[in-house]
Parts: structure tokens; C-alpha cells; sequence
């Protein structure tokens, strides 16, 4: 993208750094009670290992994989910068029949624990016990909704129930939980607003049954009244299922694309809140916005890591609406960044969704749970994962100085959500350095290049003004810039490119800048800086670096010597920060990599590997040999994002039924559109026959870590993929690719596979993104469409020794 300038339209923005607003105190939790060997909450922060820090969680559902995909997925989560899996215990999916509770198979959250630690990822336990997360009951067994107690309260009948549930847990993860153990949270029940007599009565009973953690949660939004004993998590969508189908982008949405300093989402729940009531543990409706608790720092749980699909309303949020909301949270002054989902997958068994059948304002699938997740329930990438990895890596790096960095909004904000004029920035400094955090993108609402930025930061020591020519500021910018930043005794004043990481080898050290799409990076260091490379001297100790690629310029001053690697935009996005057996890794590839047990690079691969290693020493790019890919050998480093299309083949499909008639409706529950049931579906849908290649069923040493996909291109209102005439996996209709791996949905060599695709009315009052609903409207009646079928088999690569 050419860069630009507006020299003759400036636009100054000013801050002044803001102290924090309270003295640091030590709160009892993780401190006199549940002491943990590295875990620690302040006021202000979360420390590990002594030292502050910005733990990134990931939830993962393990009851929603197939334990075969444990490992894959918990790499390319940690390989994506998650420190901390956050998951689920559905009781539901553990004791459906009363005192038959099981811990077999993906239902082994003991050894999922232990997994974990192998993989170097601590763990949040929610443990409800009820949970929401689009199940049925929200998670309590049939049984246990049935039972003639007081849900979700203190209630000695229902605490009996709980007891036991909580003592089963206890059971299976005995020895698991402790001072030393990589159990470092737990959090007691979710969404409930008016009982914090309960909440504490939960985690007495939970401590009661050997379960304990340095760090005890609670979910916060809808204004949750919540007791000091647990620490208040807090959410962020930028858009959702629960509104109504035809409603606009909601404010509570809109929200997250702004930076504040209020935390709490009102929007998350308030459809259960409405529809439940009170009698259920929760408030009629949601209370004032507030903020965290004084007791501990703002933190998060649920950032939308994507978003669920509802049959009345189906949103399908894009990798930047994903990173945008992450980055403005981090910019606000998170203390801990949680994501939900970051990895997608199936329902264990048919019928355990929420659904108006279950008394719940929406129907959701049936078994697909991909939630659009930076990794989807296939294992594949989505382009949110990208996005989020350079955030995490950036926190890995900077997070223990950004801990003790508040945040500080600009004199000038927004007017509202209706401002597309006014940027959108946030400062966190401690008085000498800090980091400028720029936001320029939503989505549904396109905004404008913003002209002529200039920032004027205000520090103890005097006020910092950069870029020296005002830069504009393209739509979908999102950027963290450093001031007076301090890295190895070197100080880079100002940047307009965003720090990545610092990559410490014996040598001098590397900090790696990323390029801003369409910015000209230009950098300033401290008075008494030398500065070799190919950097152009703009005058007062400024340079501009030709970003078009990786380029490395080398600063000293006194004894210290810093090497500063800048990456272009495009090679940012394909760049991996991996702490190896060798030390912190830069590695650059547009397809999947981990670390492996061993220290080890390993990945999947579309076709060819492409994987380059920065080396510090020869301060260049070098192809990494790979064992397991016949044939390939490594090429040049791509710049751009992963394409699947040359390791696809086209599955040849035969039309054995032609769709039947549809209705507008199939009913409705508070006014929201039901799905039609499954007799419905195979009464009405178009049938598809599917050929699926023996090359599907492909072996090898590395077949593990190279799934087989089905990849279907289809328009419609749902979709259903049968084996041998049972119904494994669906999905409605969003515009998106529908994507399954084969092995997981029990396709086999020989198995009679179907697709059955539903028409969607064009009266049917269901909701989907606009480039989906221009489809329907030029369908110009009842949509059903299958546009393509490939797949798509990933080759499975290991660093060779």
C-alpha cells in the first residue's frame, strides 16, 4: 500500500499521562488465602514468577473435541500466544443419568489438566455449576433441572445436589490442585447477577471438595452484584446472536470499537436475563454499567474470540473485528486478556444445545460449535488467529512493564458511537515510557482514512510529539506505538510501528518493530544515539526505514547495542513469536507452526512448507528443513494469507433429491424464528451424494498433524452431513465456507456420505451478514445452493534434526 502523509492537515491529539487512581494494595486472595507458587493478584495487576504480567486465556471446550485433538489444538493455541486455557466442566456432558457420572474419553478433565502442563499452559476450571456456553439446561443435567429445588441459589436441596457434583470433581482431580499446580483459577457459576451469598457459598463448598486455586472468578457484566471473595471478569463482543433478526449493529456492540475505561457489557445475557427472570438466579434486567472492583485489576474473560450462530440471527465477525476489540481492551488497561471462544468444536452427542425446545429464547445447532474461533472446530486457522497472535506476542514481550502502566484516555474522545471522524487512541504510561494505542476499524460501518495525526504526550519529564510529518492513519489500522522505549540500555524515543518482541541471543539484542499498513515508519532515538543501516537521517535524531522489506538497522549508545529488525505489514501478519529449545524464535509462515515436546518447530502446510527462522546472527531469513512433506522442499517467504486452494481437490457430488417446498416459519419463541426440526429437514432438504477420495485416508508418520478437510461452499438455511445415514455435523447458513475434517465426523474409507441442504425462505425473518443476505436477495425466492465440495488434505511437517 503506497504510504501517505497530510504535512498541511495536522491533527494534533493530546494526553497527559494519568497516575493510578488508588495506592497498590495486596487483597487476601492468592496472598494470605490459596498462596500459589507463581500466581499472585494486585490491585493493579496479575504477577507471575514475581514479576507483573498480562496472562492471555483461550477457552477450549475438551467435552467439544474429540481427545485425539487435544494436543493440536492446545500447540496452536500457545503457538498463538495463549498462556492459560480457560475451560468448561459441563455437568451435563458428565452425569446425564444421576449418579452415573463419567470421566472417560473427552470427558477426562483430570488428564486434560495434565496435558496442559505438559504443553506449558495454567488453567482456568469453570465449574459452574451452571454455565451457559449454548447448552442445554445451561449445563445442568436434565435431571437436576427437573429436580424440585431453587436453581442457582442457596437453597439446601440444590447446594446437596452441588455438593456431590463438586465432589466427583474433587475426586478427579485430586493431586492436580495446589500451590504448585498449573490450576491457577476457578470460576464459580456464570452470568448471575443477584446472588453473592451463593457465589460465596459455592466456593466454600468447591474448597470443601479439594478444589482450589490461587485465583477465584466470577463473570461481572449485567451489572453483577458479586462478593469480594472472587475477582470480577469482565466481556467484550462486537456483535452477537441475541438480539432480535432485522435488529441494527446494537450499541452495546458498537461499544467495543472505542476505547473507555468502562468495563462492563450489559448486552452479554440480557436476552436470558429478559426471558429467564429472576426466579432463575437472575435479574430481571441489567443494572448500570460498572466498573472493576477496587480490590483488583480490570480484567476479562470473554472477548469475543468470534461468535456463536443462532438460527434467527447469525453474525460472522472478520479477523480484524475480532483484533480490534482485544486491542482496544489492552489499550484500556486490561490486566488480563481472555478470549472466548479461541477454539471451536462439536457438541459431544445430539440435543444437548440450547434451543427454544429447552425453554431458551434461541435455537442454536444441533452439533456445531465452531463459533467462528481463531481456530476453528476443523483445526483450521481463521484470519482472527493472525490478528491476535501479534497482540500476544507483543504482551509476552512488553506485558511486565504495560502491568504497571494505567491508562490514560486522550483530552478528545469520541462523541459517540455515531463519531466516525474523531480517532479513536488510548495512552498507558507510567510517567517516563509508555505505549500510544490506535484503533481504526469496525465493522458494518466503514470509517474513513483518518488525515494528518500528530500525538503530543504528556510525561512526567516533559510532553513527547511524533510522527514529525503527520501521518494518515488508514481504516483498519491497528497499531501500539512506543514512547521512550527502553530496550537494552538503547532508547527508541518514537516509532510509528509497533513493537512484536525483543529476541535476546548471546549477540546484541533484536527488538522487532511491525510496519503499519500505509504508514511510513519513521523512528526516533535519545540524544547520543548512532544509528548504521539503511535508515534515512531525517534530522533531530529521526529516520525513516524503507518498510517494503524486513530491514534491520543497528542503534548504540554508550556500551549498549540494539539491533531493530522491521517487518513489513504483510510479513507481520505471517509472523510466529515461539519459545523454543533454542530461545524466544521469529519465524515467519502463512500456515500453521507449534513447538513440540521436544523444543522442536513442527506445522501443517497447504502444499509446499514456507517456513523461515530470523536469524540474529546473520540477521537474515533462513529456510527451515522440514521432515515429513514428500517431495517439498522449503521457498520464499510468503506474504500472504494461507491458501488452502493447492493442496484441494474437488469432491465429486451427485444430486439424489431435489429440495422440497419450505415455509416462511417454523414457529417462534418471543418472537425470535425456530428452527425447523430434524423430520422437517429430511422431509424437505435437497440430498447430496459425496465421493470422497481414497487419498482422504492417507497414513503416514505425520498424519496426526495433518487433518483432511472437507471444505463446502453452500447458500442456504441449513446444512446437515450424514454418515451412513446419521446426522454427524450441520451448520446454518452465513456466508462462510462450511468446513469438517473427515476422521472427526467418522468418515471412512467406503462410508455412504450425504449432504442435505435446507432452503432458506426468502420471507424467513432470519438474520445474516450483508454479503449473505445480497445472495438471498438475488435468489429471488427460496435459496439452496451447493457451489463446491474439495478436500483439502494438510501436510504434516517436523523440523528436521
Amino acid at each position: 500500500m503506497t504510504a501517505t502523509t497530510s504535512p498541511g492537515r495536522t491533527r494534533t491529539l493530546r494526553a497527559t499521562h494519568r497516575q493510578w487512581d488508588s495506592p497498590l494494595t495486596l487483597p487476601a486472595m492468592s496472598n494470605t488465602e490459596d498462596v500459589h507458587a507463581r500466581y499472585r493478584v494486585t490491585s493493579r495487576s496479575v504477577e507471575i514468577g514475581g514479576k507483573p504480567a498480562i496472562p492471555v486465556s483461550g477457552e477450549v471446550h475438551f467435552s467439544r473435541l474429540p481427545r485425539e485433538r487435544w494436543e493440536d489444538r492446545l500447540r496452536l493455541m500457545k503457538a498463538g500466544g495463549i498462556t492459560v486455557v480457560a475451560t468448561y466442566t459441563f455437568w451435563i456432558h458428565h452425569e446425564p443419568r444421576e449418579g452415573q457420572a463419567s470421566f472417560d474419553g473427552n470427558l477426562d478433565v483430570a488428564d486434560f489438566v495434565r496435558l496442559c502442563d505438559s504443553v506449558g499452559l495454567d488453567v482456568v476450571l469453570r465449574i459452574g455449576p451452571w454455565c451457559h456456553g449454548e447448552v442445554r439446561n445451561g449445563g445442568f443435567p436434565d435431571w437436576v433441572q427437573a429436580a424440585d429445588v431453587h436453581h442457582r441459589t442457596n437453597d439446601p436441596a440444590y447446594l446437596r445436589l452441588v455438593r456431590r457434583w463438586f465432589g466427583r470433581l474433587g475426586e478427579e482431580l485430586r493431586g492436580l490442585l495446589g500451590p504448585d499446580s498449573n490450576v491457577i483459577g476457578i470460576q464459580l457459576e456464570n452470568e448471575l447477577y443477584d446472588q453473592p451469598g451463593h457465589l460465596t457459598e459455592l466456593k466454600k463448598l468447591a474448597r470443601e471438595a479439594g478444589l482450589t486455586a490461587p485465583i477465584w472468578t466470577a463473570t461481572g457484566w449485567g451489572g453483577a452484584d458479586l462478593p469480594p471473595e472472587v475477582l470480577p471478569l469482565f466481556g467484550g463482543y462486537g456483535d452477537g446472536f441475541w438480539v432480535e433478526a432485522d435488529s441494527p449493529w446494537d450499541p452495546t456492540f458498537r461499544e467495543h470499537y472505542f476505547f473507555s475505561h468502562v468495563w462492563d457489557d450489559p448486552g452479554i445475557g440480557a436476552d436470558l436475563r429478559e426471558h429467564l427472570g429472576s426466579g432463575s438466579g437472575t435479574a430481571a434486567g441489567a443494572a448500570a454499567p460498572r466498573t472493576p472492583s477496587a480490590l483488583y485489576p480490570a480484567a476479562t474473560c470473554e472477548l469475543a474470540g468470534g461468535m456463536a450462530t443462532a438460527y434467527q440471527r447469525r453474525p460472522w465477525p472478520r479477523g480484524l473485528d475480532v483484533a480490534a476489540v482485544g486491542h482496544n481492551k489492552i489499550g484500556n488497561g486490561s490486566a488480563w486478556q481472555g478470549y472466548y471462544m479461541f477454539a471451536g468444536g462439536t457438541n459431544p452427542a445430539d440435543g444437548l444445545q440450547e434451543s427454544h425446545a429447552t425453554g431458551y429464547p434461541n435455537d442454536l445447532p444441533r452439533f456445531d460449535y465452531d463459533f467462528h474461533a481463531p481456530i476453528g472446530a476443523s483445526g483450521r486457522l481463521a484470519s482472527s488467529f493472525p490478528a491476535l497472535r501479534k497482540q500476544h506476542a507483543f504482551l509476552a514481550a512488553f506485558g511486565d512493564r504495560l502491568a504497571q502502566m494505567p491508562s490514560t484516555l486522550p483530552d478528545e474522545m469520541p462523541a459517540g458511537i455515531e463519531d466516525a471522524s474523531t480517532l479513536r487512541w488510548a495512552l498507558r504510561s507510567d510517567g517516563t515510557s509508555g505505549f500510544v494505542f490506535i484503533t481504526w476499524h469496525q465493522p458494518h460501518v466503514p470509517l474513513e482514512a483518518h488525515p494528518g495525526a500528530q500525538f503530543e504526550i504528556g510525561l512526567d519529564g516533559g510532553s513527547v510529539t511524533f510522527p514529525r510529518t503527520p501521518a494518515d492513519i488508514p481504516a483498519g489500522t491497528i497499531a501500539h506505538w512506543p514512547v521512550n522505549l527502553d530496550v537494552a540500555g538503547v532508547t527508541l524515543e518514537w516509532a510509528t510501528a509497533s513493537p512484536l518482541t525483543v529476541l535476546s541471543p548471546g549477540s546484541a539484542p533484536t527488538l522487532v518493530l511491525a510496519a503499519e499498513a500505509g504508514i511510513p515508519v519513521e523512528l526516533r532515538f535519545a540524544e547520543g544515539t548512532s544509528v548504521t543501516g539503511p535508515a534515512v537521517p531525517q534530522g533531530d535524531r529521526a529516520y525513516t526505514v524503507d518498510a517494503s522489506q524486513p530491514t534491520v538497522l543497528t542503534a548504540g549508545s554508550g556500551n549498549s547495542v540494539l539491533d531493530i529488525l522491521v517487518l513489513p505489514a504483510a510479513a507481520a501478519d505471517a509472523a510466529w513469536v515461539l519459545e523454543t529449545s533454542r530461545d524466544r524464535e521469529l519465524v515467519l509462515s502463512a500456515d500453521p507452526v507449534w513447538v513440540t515436546e521436544s523444543g522442536s518447530l513442527a506445522g501443517r502446510s497447504a502444499g509446499r512448507p514456507d517456513v523461515r527462522r530470523y536469524s540474529p546472527e546473520t540477521r537474515s531469513f533462513t529456510a527451515i528443513a522440514a521432515d515429513g512433506a514428500a517431495g517439498a522442499s522449503p521457498g520464499a517467504t510468503s506474504s500472504v494469507s494461507p491458501d488452502v486452494s493447492t493442496a484441494a481437490r474437488p469432491v465429486t457430488t451427485e444430486l439424489l433429491r431435489a429440495a422440497q417446498a419450505v415455509p416462511a416459519s417454523y414457529g417462534s419463541l418471543s418472537g425470535r424464528a425456530s428452527a425447523p426440526s430434524p423430520d422437517t429437514v429430511d422431509a424437505l432438504a435437497e440430498i447430496h451424494s459425496l465421493r470422497i477420495p481414497d487419498s482422504a485416508f492417507a497414513d503416514g508418520p505425520f498424519a496426526a498433524a495433518a487433518p483432511a478437510e472437507l471444505e463446502v461452499e453452500w447458500a442456504g438455511d441449513i446444512a446437515q452431513l450424514l454418515v451412513d445415514g446419521r446426522v454427524v455435523a450441520d451448520r446454518y447458513w452465513d456466508g462462510s465456507p462450511w468446513v469438517v475434517e473427515i476422521h472427526d465426523a467418522g468418515i471412512s474409507a467406503g462410508s455412504d456420505v450425504t449432504l442435505q441442504i435446507l432452503p432458506l425462505s426468502r420471507e424467513a425473518e432470519v438474520g445474516v451478514p450483508a454479503e449473505a443476505q445480497r445472495r438471498r436477495d438475488e435468489a429471488g425466492g427460496d435459496l439452496a445452493a451447493l457451489d463446491a465440495v474439495r478436500l483439502v488434505r494438510w501436510t504434516g511437517w517436523q523440523e528436521s534434526a
